[in-house]
């Protein structure tokens, strides 16, 4: 049959039968025998000696089913591991099948099912038993529900919905929902299908992001509350929506809420961060932790109140312990290959300020675009007012600096009236007295300065030969400025290469009137000597 996985060629043949729940037999392995001495399943009952099927859950195969046996997944005799638990089957790319085998018969889901802990379906903790009959050895107790993994293992590894090979297309398709993220998988007749979503381990939508590490500590109390609203009427109405969650706190007095900042969201939501002060009757006061606050507004009732006020959502933003950062940053999340995790963390650009944060599906990596293109519109209003800011800081300054220039100017001026009319006090106060001997000195020096510049080849000198060459150059500057032209370059291109023409037609006109020259001398020449001839002749 063509769901003959791993049957040994040389043991005897068997029949395919019912699934027999409790049953006792002492027959060869069949294809769903649950609880038996021999099961094919994998041996879901305690104390097998011969485990066929589906991994050998906790039990060392020690036969296997026959060639003819329709739905024998038991493996080769004296082997080690299932369908996923083993290395040379890696049908949906496992590294290392599904769970971690540490014994002989270990399948890759984890420890047995008939041993005292369930590994990698969740943990049943089954305690071993001797009796037999019911399924897992209890009488009384009706069918185990089987975990959502092991159904989606189940649909997208070995589907018997159909009996035949068509259940092989129907894995394949289980497959490409499972890769997608959407869709049911159906595997068996008697069990619902199972939903596929993208939280699935086996999507294959996911990428790693960076988020910030939250900085606040718990003593803080800040609690993050997202508003289905616009920003402008959260403000608007802010004092009325801090009335309201005081009336959800019980209107206490000693209570008071309080805005820590108001920020816009995508989709037209608003984010509110809150904190609520404890005042005692001492006067003194602190903040209520985060953490109990957190847990006072996701309690039901509190929720139903909150929703009224259009409020969707509450977190709260508290930094991680070095313990939790330890375990987040070590353990990959679930169906986060831990290759991309690891990776993940190399590449992280700021170890100490952003954690790597796992994205599943198009809807969150489009929630984390529209977020990005917020936070990009407030940064660009920030510096759009920064921008005006620095606009009108240079206003000002040209202004202080034009202020500052027209203040020197009037101090120069005062300080000359003031000059003047402290010489004429001084003239006043000196009238009638002769002139003293110090005077007599600075008269005598501002006469040498006086003559200094006034000397020809001294100060006064240059100053004048200066200004004339100033003189000159502005007049010849003027003149030039008048005369100046330009050509451009294409242009007297063209008109070089015209002249050039020009030159080589008159050298070729020279050239003709020349040979024209020498053909009329010719022709007077032979004129010339022809009339001799005749005169000659005539005599």
């Amino acid at each position: 049959m063509a769901f003959n996985f791993g049957g040994a060629a040389n043991n005897p043949a068997a029949t395919l039968t019912a699934p027999s729940f409790g049953a006792s037999t002492t027959t060869a392995p069949t294809g769903f025998g649950f609880g038996s001495t021999t099961t094919g399943f994998g041996g879901l009952g305690a104390g097998n000696t011969a485990a066929g099927g589906f991994g050998g859950f906790g039990a060392t195969t020690t036969a296997a089913a026959a060639p003819g046996s329709t739905f024998s997944f038991s493996a080769p005799s004296n082997t080690a591991g299932g369908l996923f638990g083993n290395t040379q089957n890696k049908g949906f790319g496992f590294s290392s099948g599904l769970g971690a085998g540490t014994a002989p018969g270990a399948s890759g889901f984890g420890t047995g099912l008939g041993t005292t802990g369930l590994g990698g379906f969740g943990g049943f903790s089954i305690q071993p038993t001797q009796q037999q009959g019911g399924l897992f050895g209890q009488q009384a107790a009706g069918p185990a529900q089987p975990t959502q993994l092991y159904q989606q293992v189940t649909a997208l590894s070995a589907p018997t919905l159909l009996g035949d090979e068509r259940d092989a297309i129907l894995a394949k398709w289980n497959q490409l929902q499972a890769y997608w993220g959407t869709g049911k998988g159906y595997y068996s007749n008697n069990t619902p299908p199972v939903d596929f979503t993208q939280e699935n381990p086996f999507c294959r939508f996911k990428a790693v992001g960076y988020s910030c590490v939250p900085g606040s500590k718990d003593e803080d109390g800040l609690v993050v509350l997202a508003l289905n609203k616009k920003e402008a009427d959260v403000r608007a109405q802010q004092q009325q929506v801090v009335e309201s969650l005081h009336k959800i706190l019980g209107s206490n007095q000693m209570l008071s809420v309080n805005v820590e900042g108001v920020k816009a969201l995508p989709d037209d939501q608003t984010e509110v961060i809150i904190y609520v002060v404890e005042r005692s009757p001492n006067g003194t006061s602190k903040r209520i932790p985060a953490s109990t606050l957190f847990s006072f507004v996701e309690q039901p009732n509190v929720k139903a109140q909150l929703a009224q006020l259009s409020v969707v959502m509450s977190v709260t933003r508290t930094e991680l312990s070095p313990a939790q950062l330890k375990q987040l940053m070590q353990n990959a999340p679930a169906g986060v290959d831990p290759i991309i995790w690891e990776q993940a963390k190399v590449d992280n650009p700021d170890p100490e300020k952003l954690i790597p944060v796992p994205m599943v599906g198009f809807k969150e990596l489009l929630r984390r675009l529209k977020i990005q293109e917020q936070m990009t519109k407030q940064h660009q209003t920030r510096v759009d007012i920064i921008s005006g800011d620095i606009s009108e800081l240079q206003k000002n300054q040209a202004t202080t600096v034009a202020k500052i220039a027209q203040y020197k100017r009037k101090l120069m001026d005062l300080s000359h009236r003031v000059l003047q009319v402290l010489i004429k006090q001084e003239i006043q106060r000196k009238s009638g007295y002769a002139i003293q001997v110090d005077e007599e000195h600075l008269r005598v020096q501002l006469d040498t300065i006086q003559s200094e510049l006034n000397a020809p080849t001294q100060f006064k000198g240059r100053l004048n030969e200066l200004m004339s060459q100033i003189r000159m150059q502005n007049h010849f500057g003027t003149v030039r400025s008048e005369e100046r032209y330009s050509v451009d370059a294409d242009l007297l291109r063209e008109i070089k290469q015209h002249l050039k023409q020009q030159q080589e037609g008159l050298s070729h006109l020279i050239s003709v009137i020349k040979d024209d020259l020498e053909d009329i001398k010719l022709i007077e020449h032979g004129l010339s000597d022809s009339g001799h001839m005749r005169g000659g002749i005539l005599s």
